[in-house]
């Protein structure tokens, strides 16, 4: 479980296939083998690490489903070790389990992202939802997108800042708007 506040902008030190290496100090130094990783909102796994990087592997279904698969060496992106019981919980439950890749239509401070229609029923005004890692509150909802305000602070320590037109982000919707759609369904 992860919470959507990033902890560290880290970057992309190489690629070789599914096997990615990231630059990354603060969450590489404390982490084992095993360990979880949120990178832009998606659960990796610490499979190798040395002072300031660490390792992952992720398989096809990941690289289909999110935007990792597009990142090139030398990118920035959007780190958070998972939360521990004893943390504040900044941000909300985030399982770093991406749900689709959404396209920025604007960048930051309005951020507006369109989504895969499916995914709209989650989306409510001031409910959460997260874009590259990052807990943020929903302002508005249309047919296929949703705005966010991103703070000056967001936009300047995560890949927000950064993304225009045509990124591709990777969001994850508020899980527990999925939990009560299936207890229903299956009450109907």
């Amino acid at each position: 479980m992860f919470t959507g506040i990033v902890e560290e902008l880290g970057r992309l030190r190489s690629r070789d296939g599914g096997r990615f290496v990231f630059d990354a100090s603060l969450v590489a130094s404390d982490a084992g083998l095993g360990d979880s990783i949120a990178v832009n909102g998606c659960c990796l796994t610490v499979v190798e690490r040395g002072p300031g990087w660490w390792a992952a592997d992720a398989v096809e279904e990941t690289l289909a489903r999110t935007n990792l698969g597009a990142l090139q060496p030398g990118e920035p992106v959007n780190l958070e070790r998972p939360v521990r019981l004893a943390d504040r919980l900044s941000g909300h439950l985030v399982q770093g389990h991406v749900d689709a890749v959404g396209e920025v239509v604007s960048g930051a401070p309005d951020l507006r992202v369109r989504v895969p229609r499916a995914l709209v029923r989650y989306l409510v005004e001031k409910g959460s939802v997260t874009v590259d890692g990052c807990s943020l509150t929903v302002v508005d909802v249309s047919e296929d997108t949703f705005r966010v305000a991103v703070i000056p602070h967001t936009a300047a320590v995560t890949t927000l800042g950064r993304k225009g037109p045509g990124s591709a982000v990777n969001v994850e919707v508020d899980m527990v708007a999925k939990y009560v759609e299936r207890l229903l369904e299956e009450r109907g």
